[in-house]
């Protein structure tokens, strides 16, 4: 969904590099997922807690306004599906004109459906001006039934998309006005930021002293020159795993199958599956998701409900929550394929041209076993090349790196043995990324 978001830009006129902000712990993967699209990417902005989209969009503004003063800034989501990509760049274009004369557009969803899951914008009523663009009367929160059925036949609601286009220096004015400690915080965030190879590391003492807010929240709801440009272009907000059923093609029987999926009296369900078969029988609307780390089996209408389930796993102090089983990192990746006392065994792969740290284990030994291509091993003193189906075995203290010297990914099987397996039980000693 990241890179499709990226990709639905490629035809805007003058659009330039992408800025894009996560978390932390999600940067490689982030910065993998744009790699493999060859994404024109400005900076990755990391923020070391989340502090919701009005200090994001602050931060990006503050860059954009240094690094290309005079542009417009879009915000997106990275967790939208929009369908009509022409309709779509239709729409940021009736709202160009706006944005330059230095109003906040926002984008409001053409309704279908009374909706009851989403908020809304209320615009000034049509007067029949050749403009698509309306100013923003006010938000509204998830309304009732009744009132959603009221809001669609008055033709002055649109569902909020929250996504935005405006000029970095009008956005923020009107944040400093609002919300003044925000943007201070923001500022001395990005004043005290450090690069750190790609990315562009916020100062973790002035980001977490900022205050927590959406853009709606802290601007817009507030702000005298907000609009609205409707968008319609096949737009859903996937906020669970029911949503991707609306948006995939299903087959006769209603089902959307995703991966090696068997079934036999199923339907109007959404079933996944990434790492094995899933047979599924005798189920209506249910959503079931395989992933190598957990289940999901829900009923469609209750899936959100899932947050329930990641609550008893942080009680429970479960790594799930937090750890996936792949697990990115900026020389590639690796996956624990199984684990148990005093051993645990992964599936590394290592990108062309990149090296793990030069590092050591105290509590732990590791076998090493090349699957695929040609790597070079240091361990001690010693710099051993290695091929497909060859091995090595690296003691407990022992120095130790793996480097891919070719032009393919090496893959390798490594076995870990040992009284403690924890990831913290590593000591680098040099670093090709700036992890020491």
């Amino acid at each position: 969904m990241l890179q499709d978001t990226v990709q639905r830009l490629s035809t805007v006129e003058d659009i330039g590099p992408v800025i894009c902000v996560c978390n932390d712990e999600h940067r490689f993967l982030v910065a993998e997922q744009l790699r493999e699209i060859d994404a024109d990417t400005g900076t990755i902005i990391l923020e070391p807690c989340g502090r919701n989209t009005a200090p994001a969009a602050a931060i990006a503004a503050m860059m954009l306004l240094e690094s290309r003063p005079g542009s417009l800034m879009l915000v997106m989501p990275a967790d939208h599906v929009i369908l009509d990509r022409k309709a779509f760049v239709e729409s940021i274009e009736s709202g160009r004109c706006a944005a330059e004369a230095g109003k906040l557009v926002t984008f409001g969803i053409v309704p279908l459906t009374p909706e009851t899951g989403y908020g809304y914008i209320r615009a000034e009523h049509d007067d029949g001006s050749t403009s698509d663009v309306r100013p923003v009367v006010e938000f509204v929160e998830k309304p009732t039934l009744e009132r959603a059925e009221s809001y669609l036949a008055s033709g002055d609601y649109f569902w909020n998309s929250g996504m935005f286009l405006f000029r970095p220096e009008t956005y923020l004015a009107e944040l400093e006005a609002a919300r003044p400690e925000m943007f201070a915080s923001c500022r001395n965030a990005l004043n005290q930021a450090r690069r750190d190879l790609d990315f562009l590391r916020l100062d973790q003492k002035s980001f977490e002293a900022c205050p927590s807010d959406s853009i709606d929240y802290a601007v817009m709801e507030k702000t005298a020159i907000g609009v609205v440009a409707p968008l319609d272009a096949g737009w859903n907000d996937v906020g669970a795993w029911s949503a991707l059923w609306d948006v995939h093609n299903r087959d006769e029987e209603g089902n959307v199958k995703r991966g090696d999926v068997l079934v036999h009296g199923v339907r109007n369900c959404y079933l996944h599956a990434t790492s094995r078969l899933v047979a599924v029988v005798g189920v209506d609307d249910h959503v079931i998701v395989e992933t190598a780390d957990a289940v999901l089996v829900a009923s469609k209408d209750r899936v959100q409900e899932v947050k329930a389930i990641v609550e008893q796993l942080k009680l429970q102090d479960r790594e799930e929550p937090l750890i996936h089983r792949r697990v990115y990192r900026p020389w590639g990746s690796y996956e624990t394929v199984d684990q148990g006392e005093r051993f645990k065994v992964k599936r590394i792969t290592v990108k062309p041209g990149a090296a793990l740290s030069l590092q050591l284990h105290h509590h732990r030994a590791e076998h090493w076993v090349v699957v695929t291509g040609n790597a070079i091993v240091t361990v001690g003193e010693k710099r051993v090349p290695l091929a497909e189906n060859q091995s090595i075995y690296i003691p407990v203290g022992a120095h130790h790196r793996l480097e891919n010297p070719g032009d393919e990914p090496v893959e390798l099987i490594e076995v870990q043995s040992g009284e403690y397996l924890g990831e913290d039980d590593i000591v680098r000693l040099e670093d090709n990324y700036g992890r020491l």
